[in-house]
């Protein structure tokens, strides 16, 4: 492991996500790792638009290899959603990271196209590049005057949460022990927000904070990357009720491949992914369900040394008081029987075995993203 993905791993854990740092790791495996690749296609993948609603394609610390760039045409993913500030960057920092993503995006033009519209999303799919959505999880760089959410919604920002874990000047996380609501810096930024052609992203908050924050709202309200409370209950999961909610303003929510979806330290399959999708699809109905991964394009590479980083940190945090409901050293934190830049397709096969049309599993792995981007930036 490198000295970079080394700190990234430290970092991204402190933070309690590992999404950038699986996105990262320099190892790359092949498609349908651990899988029978024959057995396990979509016929209809590579003609569809397919949409990862909170994913990471590159890092900002150095080049994207040529052996990425492949990886990204090869996943088949016509756009993503991606953080481009750690939760904690202030507005210097979020402004300088927001600048070089942009950079990278035009630096790497041949595989990458920055999403600004529905539309963008079409011609990237066209063009058989990777679209990049720049989104923010946290609030650190907003002060009290909300100026800066017009600003970078002006440099290209689409996506914004109103929290993360903890406690933000607009909202509550899923970690705060007393959640007050969204505040009424918060019911104004939503405002802004919307008026900005932005989308509100309700991941991480607490229950009355999506409660209040989906009162508020004018337009389609998501929760990009999540579980199903009602299958395992977390911090990180939504219950029936706020999924609904979400879907009934005409947003929809997005079912990660976190270790947030089941309970013990064993590792988690790919079926269980399903039973969450298939349960936010009884919930929500058909057009309202998606997926939000939280995984990097570009598999992990998945072997002792990195197994061995995990437990080693964990078991840290643990012994620190610092760890994050349901983390263990002994459970990766992603699924290996997913881990493949061809993910999406897997997922698409394993619920058309479920017996979901072909034209609903569309509409799962990106039709719906589209719609409701297509309803809120246009």
């Amino acid at each position: 492991m490198s000295d970079i993905n080394r700190r990234a791993l430290i970092k991204s854990l402190m933070s309690g996500s590992l999404g950038s740092y699986l996105a990262i790791n320099s190892g790359i495996l092949n498609a349908f790792s651990g899988v029978d690749a024959g057995k396990s296609v979509w016929n209809q993948y590579d003609s569809s638009i397919v949409i990862d609603g909170l994913s990471v394609a590159f890092s900002l610390k150095e080049p994207v290899s040529q052996k990425s760039l492949g990886i990204f045409k090869s996943s088949g993913i016509s756009a993503l959603n991606m953080t481009v500030p750690y939760p904690g960057d202030d507005y210097g920092e979020t402004l300088k990271k927001v600048e070089k993503t942009k950079a990278i995006i035009e630096h790497n033009s041949n595989y990458l196209s920055l999403i600004l519209s529905a539309s963008d999303i079409l011609k990237a799919k066209e063009d058989k590049k990777l679209g990049i959505i720049m989104g923010f999880q946290s609030t650190e760089m907003f002060d009290e005057t909300l100026s800066g959410i017009s600003e970078f919604a002006k440099m290209g920002v689409k996506i914004m949460q109103v929290s993360y874990n903890g406690p933000s000047i607009l909202g509550s996380g899923g970690l705060v022990k007393e959640d007050s609501g969204i505040t009424s810096l918060g019911k104004k930024a939503i405002e802004i927000m919307e008026s900005e052609r932005v989308l509100v992203d309700l991941s991480h908050s607490g229950k009355r904070t999506v409660a209040s924050a989906i009162r508020q709202s004018k337009k389609p309200i998501v929760i990009s990357h999540t579980g199903c409370n009602t299958i395992y209950k977390h911090p990180r999961n939504n219950d029936d009720t706020e999924l609904k909610a979400a879907a009934d303003t005409g947003g929809l929510v997005g079912i990660y491949l976190m270790p947030f979806l089941e309970g013990g330290e064993h590792e988690i399959k790919a079926d269980m992914v399903i039973k969450h999708l298939l349960h936010a699809y009884n919930i929500c109905g058909e057009d309202h369900v998606a997926i939000g991964s939280d995984q990097g394009v570009v598999p992990v590479n998945d072997g002792p040394e990195y197994r061995e980083s995990i437990r080693k940190e964990v078991e840290r945090r643990i012994a620190a008081g610092i760890s994050a409901p349901g983390e263990t050293p002994h459970r990766p934190p992603f699924i290996p029987e997913l881990n493949s830049e061809r993910r999406m397709e897997l997922i698409a096969y394993k619920l058309s075995q479920k017996g979901i049309s072909d034209r609903v599993v569309e509409k799962i792995v990106g039709k719906n993203w589209l719609r409701v981007f297509s309803n809120v930036w246009n």
